[in-house]
């Protein structure tokens, strides 16, 4: 795919390996690959079209429209601008936490909190415990009020 992109005209990032930049006079699109997912995004409509029909003959793929969901992020358009949520991903965590029907809660953790040792057996699922910090670690990309806690729960890892 990668191929693809540069012989179109395509500019890899220097930042990041997944996000490709077209500039031309007129036209200006960016795409970010992830595996065999696409986000394309231009401000030239008729340029993006005849890079999809580009695409369509390189690969057999099929156009999702406007991007409403990616990676966990649900992304939401208004007059107001550009929204991105991660709603659907956190009830995903709750779910698979087995929380779903818990009630919430306001009592936050206090700074600079030393968490003891406990005096029991250790959890006997710590590949479990790992894999849900890390989707909290990746929830915390919109939910930035969370980061101490998650920092606190990922020392435990």
């Amino acid at each position: 795919m990668f191929t693809a992109l540069k012989h179109y005209g395509f500019q890899q990032s220097i930042s990041h390996y997944s996000l490709f930049v077209l500039q031309r006079p007129g036209i200006h699109i960016v795409v970010l690959a992830y595996v065999d997912n696409l986000i394309i995004s231009g401000d030239n409509h008729k340029a993006i079209v005849e890079f999809k029909a580009y695409l369509h003959n390189c690969f057999h793929m099929k156009d999702l429209g406007i991007l409403k969901y990616f990676l966990g992020v649900e992304v939401a358009r208004s007059s107001a601008g550009i929204f991105l949520c991660q709603r659907k991903y956190a009830l995903d965590i709750i779910a698979e936490a087995g929380l779903l029907g818990a009630k919430p809660s306001n009592v936050s953790i206090e700074q600079n909190h030393h968490l003891e040792l406990a005096a029991d057996l250790p959890f006997p699922h710590p590949d479990q415990y790992r894999r849900l910090v890390g989707c909290l670690i990746y929830l915390c990309f919109t939910r930035p009020e969370l980061s101490y806690c998650v920092h606190v729960l990922s020392q435990f890892m």
